[in-house]
C-alpha cells in the first residue's frame, strides 16, 4: 500500500508540479488548498492575492486532470491570529517581519501537518525549493536547492526534526525551468504563470495602508532625529520606515540620507550616513537549529541576514536555549530587527533566529 501524502496546492505552477511528481512516484496523494484570508478579516482584493478564486479553481482542475482528490481547507482564523497578527505586532514595535517564515512555521508545517494527520496521511508535501536529507547519525538535513535562483531554505529555517520527518519537497533538484516545461508537457492551466513576488495579503506592497485599515489605527508623527538624538524634523509615523530606507523621507539634507534605526516606543526614527548603516554584530532569538542539537562553542559558518542577501562569513556562539550571537567577518548593511539570520555550512542549513 502506498503512502498518503497531503500536497499543498497554490494553484500555482509548483505547487501543481510537486503533486504530479509525487503522484509519479506512486504516493497516494490528496491536495488541498489552504485558505489563509477571511474577507471581513482583511478587507484586501484577493483577486490581486495569492488565495483568489481563479488560482484555487486552477488548483482544482489540476488535481482532476492528475485524477487525485482535492479539498479546500480554511485556516483563515489560524492564519490571521499566527501570521497577520504577528506581521502587525513586529511592525508596531518597531521591526520589519518576514511573514513566510511564520507562515511556514505555524501554518504550512504545523497546520497543515495537523490536518493531514486527521485524514490519515504520513505525510505532507509543498512545492518549496530546499532539498531534505538524512546524514548518517540519522539526522534529517535541510538543504539549499540545485536552482540558486529559487532556494528558499532561508524562510525554512523554522523546521524541526519531527516537521523534516514527514515532509517531502519534490521541486529541489529541479531549476524553475524544467518545473515550468514539465507543466506545460503535462498540459497545466498554470504553466506560465508568472510567480508570485508580494507578501500574500498585501498584494499592492503598502502595507502601512493595510495595517491601519487592519487596526484602524492611525500612527502617530514623531522626530526624526541624527545619531546624537537632535531633531531634524518631523517624520510621520515610524511605523512607515525601515532600516536601510532612503527613498521617500519628506526632507532633505543635500546628500545621501538613510534610516539607520527606529524606536517604537518612543516613535523616533534615527537618520544617517550610509556608513552608518554597517555592523558586524547581531544577536538572535526564537532560534531553531537543525543540523546540530546544540552550538556548545564557537562555530564559523556563512549567515544570510535577509531573502535577497548572500551569506558572509561569520562566527556564531549560542548564548541560551533560545539565543545565539553572529558576529561577522565583514560589517554588514542595514542588519534589521524582525528579520531571519540564517546559518549555513556550505549548502546545509545549521539553524536559524529572528533577529533583536
Amino acid at each position: 500500500m502506498s503512502a498518503k501524502i497531503l500536497v499543498a496546492m497554490s494553484g500555482g505552477v509548483d505547487s501543481s508540479v510537486c503533486a504530479l511528481l509525487l503522484r509519479e512516484q506512486g504516493y497516494d496523494c490528496h491536495g488541498v488548498n489552504m485558505k489563509l484570508f477571511s474577507l471581513g478579516d482583511i478587507a484586501i482584493n484577493t483577486q490581486k492575492s495569492c488565495c483568489n478564486p481563479e488560482e484555487t479553481n486552477d488548483a482544482a482542475r489540476v488535481a482532476e486532470r492528475l485524477g487525485i482528490p482535492f479539498s479546500v481547507m480554511d485556516f483563515s482564523a489560524d492564519f490571521r491570529q499566527c501570521v497577520i497578527d504577528y506581521f502587525v505586532r513586529t511592525y508596531e514595535s518597531g521591526g520589519t517581519p518576514n511573514p513566510c517564515v511564520e507562515c511556514n512555521r505555524t501554518m504550512k508545517f504545523r497546520r497543515l501537518w495537523e490536518a493531514g494527520k486527521q485524514l490519515n496521511c504520513s505525510g505532507i508535501a509543498t512545492g518549496h525549493y530546499a532539498k531534505i536529507e538524512r546524514d548518517t547519525n540519522g539526522r534529517r538535513q535541510l538543504l539549499r536547492a540545485t536552482d540558486p535562483t529559487k532556494d528558499q531554505t532561508y524562510v525554512l529555517w523554522s523546521l524541526t526534526q519531527e516537521q523534516l520527518a514527514h515532509t517531502l519537497f519534490p521541486l529541489g533538484g529541479l531549476k524553475k525551468t524544467e518545473v515550468r516545461e514539465i507543466a506545460e508537457a503535462n498540459g497545466f492551466c498554470n504553466a506560465n504563470r508568472p510567480d508570485s513576488q508580494d507578501i500574500c495579503f498585501v498584494p499592492d506592497g503598502d502595507y502601512v495602508a493595510f495595517i491601519e485599515q487592519y487596526t484602524g489605527k492611525h500612527y502617530p508623527c514623531g522626530n526624526f532625529i541624527d545619531q546624537n538624538g537632535t531633531v531634524l524634523g518631523q517624520h510621520k509615523g515610524s511605523i512607515r520606515y525601515t532600516v536601510g530606507q532612503r527613498k521617500g523621507l519628506g526632507i532633505a539634507f543635500g546628500k545621501p540620507t538613510y534610516v539607520c534605526a527606529k524606536n517604537a516606543e518612543q516613535n523616533t526614527v534615527t537618520l544617517g550616513d550610509n556608513e552608518d548603516l554597517f555592523r558586524r554584530d547581531l544577536s538572535a532569538h526564537s532560534i531553531n537549529l537543525i543540523a546540530l542539537e546544540q552550538i556548545s562553542s564557537p562555530l564559523r559558518v556563512q549567515a544570510k541576514i535577509r531573502y535577497q542577501a548572500s551569506a558572509a562569513p561569520a562566527t556564531v556562539e549560542q548564548t541560551a536555549p533560545d539565543r545565539f550571537r553572529v558576529r561577522f567577518d565583514e560589517p554588514q548593511r542595514a542588519i534589521t530587527a524582525g528579520q531571519s539570520v540564517v546559518l549555513y555550512d556550505g549548502d546545509t542549513v545549521i539553524g536559524g533566529g529572528i533577529i533583536d
